[in-house]
């Protein structure tokens, strides 16, 4: 096997360090520290947990956290100049009249009346009145789009608040972001990702608090599950029917005919319309890139965001990397947000009651009765949003329990692969990687800070055949791990960094986990933000991945205090705050039940996060 030698930078000692991940041979590890494990030491971390409430209480939510109002949504132009997208209100409404008036003067030319002449805006396709109508299903499938729809948007935009920031690089550099509605990262060297969230307001953001990204991603999720359910169940329908064609271009035509239309639209001279039978042009294009293009590329895209899947299909996410998805995935939004502005805008200027009644009614007239069906799917809709957030308040384990059902068996699948390292080198470290989570404060922690955690021990045991207490020097003796991998964090941002320690397949060799042992516990020194430490569950299996270590260096140094001194936990096929930083004990257990509030990490307890998240 290949060596190295290294200087531990706690002892002065030159130790020996393994260069490849493979397992040690026995005689290769150094013998533990005298254990003082005890039943009793364990227990005294589990008194130390707290257990969380199952409602959410805004005023003391994540340790009281303060409303933090951001600032008016911003691009980056050049280098350092930043654009207020307010200023588009009223450069659009210039620009829509200064359209009209340009509309309105090109139907006065010959040569473009003859153009429209020639291109009226809507093609003749062959069988177009054996298909005409809507079919009941068509109205049933568009109510329930728009009903998901409203906690899809309202649940993402929560989550953009929890890092109010978008790159175009995997780098979460502050200053490199191109879009942003938060004021630029101060100074402050320990200024960490939760303190850089905002607040929206209540009816909103779904649940309407800040910080509540772990309730927030339950109804994405799940929601989006149902969606995703919805149009695949669409698809089939539309190409089962042959209706498809009256939502596919089959003809270069439509180009010039959109164009027609467009021209018609702004000049205040609305075209022929027979949605009845078929779409114009313009609203076929529309209809077609939002079907085909849009709604496939926010699956995409929020698979790119998933750290299990971008770390194993490693080209992929090379050119879909988590921000570029991530921006990606702010653009969908943005124009599904701008195709239902403007899809509303056009049923209601354009023969309300003809157009409520084809989707809603099935019938081809002027009646009342499409629109009296939407007006009862309206309140449908509205007392849905209007509920979301005191249910989410009230039922939050409801929320998470319901939210896990409909996304779990991919949580589940996901999070079964396993990757090798190599996909990134020294050059794709990141220049800046965020801090996050609550610092330890305690004396014990600070004792061994200032003593260089010369006397720090990590404490292993449970259900194990040989629980030890490892000190620094031990861990450094141990053979070296080293992997340079991105990191996922919840919120959104991610970095690369280099980090180096023991893999825990080697912990594992060492401490002889048991049979019975289904889980492994990892103990912080910091508290949450509602007291007692912090902890995480990992199912054992992912011990064993090529990618699963227990570091205590990072960019070949010491871990700093504000990334997890004196040792972290890497698995990267899971979210970051699961990634447990400052660690001080590891307990391998049968079920995580009885561990804290008995849903598998701090986080989970208090704040309803998963206890998998590979997406």
């Amino acid at each position: 096997m290949l060596f190295r030698e290294r200087q531990s930078p706690y002892f002065g000692a030159t130790l020996p360090a393994m260069a490849d991940a493979g397992d040690p041979d026995p005689e290769e590890l150094p013998e533990p520290a005298r254990s003082r494990v005890s039943p009793e030491a364990i227990e005294g971390f589990r008194e130390r947990l707290t257990r969380g409430d199952d409602i959410v209480d805004p005023a003391t939510w994540a340790g009281s956290v303060p409303e933090a109002t951001g600032i008016s949504p911003r691009v980056r132009i050049g280098r350092d100049k930043w654009f207020n997208l307010l200023w588009l209100l009223p450069i659009g409404f210039v620009l829509l009249i200064t359209a009209v008036a340009v509309a309105k003067g090109l139907r006065d030319i010959p040569a473009v009346h003859s153009f429209m002449e020639r291109y009226p805006g809507t093609i003749d396709v062959p069988d177009a009145e054996e298909r005409a109508g809507f079919p009941a299903w068509v109205g049933w499938q568009h109510f329930f789009n728009l009903f998901m729809m409203t906690f899809i948007i309202r649940s993402g935009v929560q989550i953009m608040t929890d890092h109010p920031r978008l790159y175009w690089t995997r780098h979460s550099t502050p200053g490199r972001d191109w879009f942003r509605f938060q004021k630029p990262v101060p100074e402050d060297p320990l200024w960490t990702a939760k303190q850089d969230s905002v607040s929206l307001p209540g009816q909103i953001g779904l649940p309407g608090i800040r910080h509540s990204i772990g309730l927030a991603r339950w109804w994405h999720l799940g929601i989006n599950t149902l969606w995703l359910l919805n149009g695949l169940i669409f698809f089939v329908l539309i190409f089962a029917t042959g209706r498809w064609q009256r939502l596919v271009p089959t003809s270069w035509e439509v180009f010039p005919n959109a164009v027609s239309v467009l021209i018609q639209y702004f000049s205040l001279e609305w075209p022929t319309e027979n949605s009845w039978a078929a779409y114009n042009s313009l609203q076929l294009l529309a209809y077609f890139l939002t079907v085909f293009v849009a709604a496939p590329l926010a699956l995409v895209t929020g698979l790119g965001m998933s750290p299990a899947l971008s770390t194993r299909f490693k080209r992929i996410s090379s050119v879909l990397n988590i921000q570029v998805a991530r921006s990606l995935h702010f653009l969908v939004m943005t124009w599904f947000l701008l195709f239902i502005v403007i899809h509303v805008t056009l049923v209601v200027t354009t023969e309300l009651l003809r157009n409520l009644n084809h989707m809603y009614a099935a019938r081809n007239d002027a009646s009342w009765v499409g629109f009296w069906v939407f007006a009862a799917s309206m309140v449908v809709v509205i007392v849905g949003w209007v509920a979301a957030t005191p249910l989410t308040f009230r039922r939050p384990r409801l929320v998470q329990r319901v939210g896990y059902a409909l996304i779990g068996p991919a949580q589940r699948l996901f999070e079964h692969i396993d990757s090798k390292p190599g996909q990134y080198t020294e050059e794709d470290i990141s220049p800046y990687f965020w801090h996050n989570g609550k610092y330890p404060e305690s004396d014990e922690y600070k004792a061994l800070f200032n003593n260089n955690f010369a006397d720090y021990r990590l404490r292993i045991s449970g259900l194990v055949d040989n629980p030890v207490d490892l000190d620094m020097g031990q861990l450094r003796a141990l053979p070296h791990h080293e992997q340079i991998t991105q990191h996922f964090c919840i919120q959104g941002w991610s970095g690369i960094a280099k980090w180096g320690g023991v893999s825990m397949r080697t912990i594992m060799d060492v401490v002889k986990p048991r049979p019975e042992a289904k889980w492994v516990v990892f103990y912080s020194f910091a508290e949450g933000p509602d007291r007692g430490i912090y902890y995480d569950a990992h199912p054992i299996e992912q011990m064993s991945y090529h990618l699963t270590m227990l570091a205590y260096d990072m960019n070949d140094a010491a871990l700093s205090f504000g990334h997890g001194a004196p040792l972290r936990l890497r698995n990267e096929v899971q979210l970051g705050f699961k990634l447990v930083k400052w660690i001080q004990a590891i307990e391998f257990v049968e079920d995580f039940s009885e561990v804290g509030g008995g849903y598998g990490g701090y986080n989970e307890d208090h704040e309803f996060f998963g206890y998998r998240q590979s997406i």
